[in-house]
Order: structure tokens, then C-alpha cells, then sequence
């Protein structure tokens, strides 16, 4: 028993981080495929990745109110950036990566 909780710890561990890793890889992957035509250049006043001024107020209302104006759109952004195959995971990942980005 003793030697079981700390096998049980590591792996927890490892599948934590597995788990992080592959939703940035998701959230950079739909980004570039999806969000960077826009967000990129800030055309039709997206905003810039990057520019931490704009995002500022943006990250203050918190991921999950992001989430949601980008999966119903905002402003000139159809829902979900025009792409209505993407999931709302998939639609999340994009918006924690522009969010971390623009830190």
C-alpha cells in the first residue's frame, strides 16, 4: 500500500501535464488555423495577439465570458470566428492561448 500512493501520485503527475500540453497545442492549432487572419493584423478591430493594453480589460472578464461571446460572436466575429465545426473546447483553447499571449 505504501509503495501504491506514490505510483498513483507520479502518474496523476504526468497525466496532469500531458493534459495541459496538449490543450495548448489545441488552442495554438485552432488559433493559427482560425483566429490569425484576424487577430494577427487586428483587421476590422479584432484584437491583436500580443497587444497587452487591449487584451488588459479583455482577460479581466475572464476566460469563460470570452468563451462565450466568441462561440455566439462579437462585434464583426461570427460565432465561433466562422467556423461552426469547431467545438466550444476547441473555441476555448484558442481563447486561454490569445488570452496567455497577450500577458
Amino acid at each position: 500500500m505504501k509503495t501504491i500512493l506514490p505510483v498513483l501520485c507520479l502518474a496523476l503527475l504526468v497525466f496532469s501535464v500531458a493534459t495541459a500540453s496538449a490543450s495548448d497545442d489545441t488552442g495554438q492549432s485552432v488559433y493559427t488555423k482560425n483566429c490569425s487572419a484576424c487577430h494577427d493584423s487586428g483587421v476590422m478591430g479584432a484584437p491583436k495577439v500580443g497587444d497587452k493594453a487591449v487584451w488588459a480589460p479583455l482577460a479581466a472578464e475572464g476566460v469563460d465570458v470570452l468563451t462565450h461571446n466568441a462561440i455566439q460572436g462579437e462585434g464583426k466575429m461570427p460565432p465561433k470566428g466562422g467556423n461552426m465545426k469547431l467545438s466550444d473546447d476547441e473555441v476555448k483553447a484558442a481563447v486561454k492561448y490569445m488570452v496567455d499571449k497577450s500577458k
